[in-house]
């Protein structure tokens, strides 16, 4: 009797087990063919940091010897070659100084926009706007060593159901230009 309990035990379990792949299979078949890759890497991610914001974002580190502003220039220069507007920076480290009447380490935040594809994102769906305009943040660590630190867009374009075609391009291209403004910033290269 204790044999077959536990064969029936095993029987639910896979049937258990069948269901819930074909449930699984069904739902994830509406996402974009990107999604698994981009989930299994944020996991993959915090498993590993044990910090879910690590797992959202993409960090560069600044070559040793090039100054904040050194960065900045060429960040800016980057973004102008690539005809994406600078709408706004926010220095951070001076706000905090302030208030706390003693220096801060470097914080600085960028604010970097292609209008025309921020209002296609947002006509496709207004919860995008919490990305826009793309940030990127240049910040000294505690030991004095400068990084850029920006959001992880793929979630955004791979997370969920397949962006229309056009609206994926431009994306892409978005996410393309907003790496390469923090790779060549960090390296200084105009």
């Amino acid at each position: 009797m204790f044999k077959n309990i536990l064969a029936f035990i095993g029987l639910l379990s896979i049937i258990a087990c069948v269901v819930l792949y074909l449930g699984l299979k069904n739902t994830f078949s509406e996402f974009d063919p990107g999604a698994a890759k981009t989930y299994t890497d944020m996991v993959k991610t915090i498993l590993e940091t044990k910090e879910a914001a690590s797992a959202s974002i993409w960090r560069v580190p600044v070559q040793d010897g090039l100054s904040a502003e050194d960065v900045e220039e060429t960040m800016k220069f980057v973004a102008n070659e690539h005809n994406i507007s600078n709408v706004g920076e926010l220095p951070l480290s001076k706000d905090i100084s302030a208030k706390l009447g003693k220096p801060y380490r470097f914080v600085k935040i960028f604010l970097f926009c292609n209008s025309l594809t921020a209002a296609q994102m947002l006509d496709y769906n207004d919860a995008f706007s919490a990305y826009l305009p793309c940030r990127i943040t240049l910040i000294e660590d505690n030991t004095g060593k400068l990084w850029l630190y920006t959001l992880n867009m793929d979630l955004m374009i791979h997370g969920g159901r397949p962006l229309p075609a056009k609206l994926k391009a431009e994306a892409e291209k978005v996410k393309d230009i907003i790496l390469d403004i923090m790779n060549r910033g960090a390296e200084g290269d105009f």
